[in-house]
């Protein structure tokens, strides 16, 4: 009897270890690209690829949209204490959905992003990013893989949310009185 216990508890780690392996593979792919721009870009280079996208190599120390920025250093510390913090919660969470696929998808993704953006601020003292979409004279702030497993991550979040029973049972309509 207790070897059937164990199996679904077997399957349940195994799953859980596959959307941390996910989640390394997003670290993996976001620290390889930004080794290939850092190997052959100067900063501030950009090599143009279409009308609409170049290459690039800056460095961002604030958040997303260079939010705090142009502070005096403190902010790299906060953004790293934070994106910790925030994975603990996350794989937490993702241990109690780990039977279920989107939302674990979602928390796999934004660990890898928030983790590939945590390793360049202990390593660069900013984060590293390359990829810039604009039109014209007016452009997208540049960002890299980890932002867009970030952005993909928040979006199957909402998704999830959306999608998701409401339980209406318990609501009451409001006494006007």
């Amino acid at each position: 009897m207790r070897d059937s216990a164990a199996a679904p508890q077997a399957a349940l780690t195994r799953r859980f270890f596959g959307w941390l392996e996910l989640a390394a593979l997003v670290i993996g792919l976001d620290q390889l690209t930004k080794w290939l721009v850092l190997s052959r870009f100067e900063f501030g280079e950009a090599v143009p690829v279409t009308d609409f996208f170049q290459l690039v190599l800056v460095y961002n120390p604030g958040a997303a949209f260079s939010f705090l920025a142009d502070h005096s250093g403190w902010q790299r510390w906060f953004f790293v204490i934070l994106a910790l913090g925030v994975c603990g919660w996350l794989l937490a969470l993702l241990r109690q959905h780990q039977r279920e696929t989107l939302l674990p998808l979602a928390f796999s993704l934004l660990i890898g992003g928030a983790l590939g953006n945590v390793i360049d601020r202990l390593v660069h003292g900013a984060v590293v990013d390359f990829l810039y979409f604009h039109i014209g004279r007016y452009g997208w702030p540049a960002f890299n893989l980890a932002d867009s497993a970030i952005t993909v991550g928040v979006a199957l979040m909402l998704w999830a949310q959306f999608r998701a029973p409401r339980d209406i049972s318990n609501t009451t309509p409001e006494n006007p009185s």
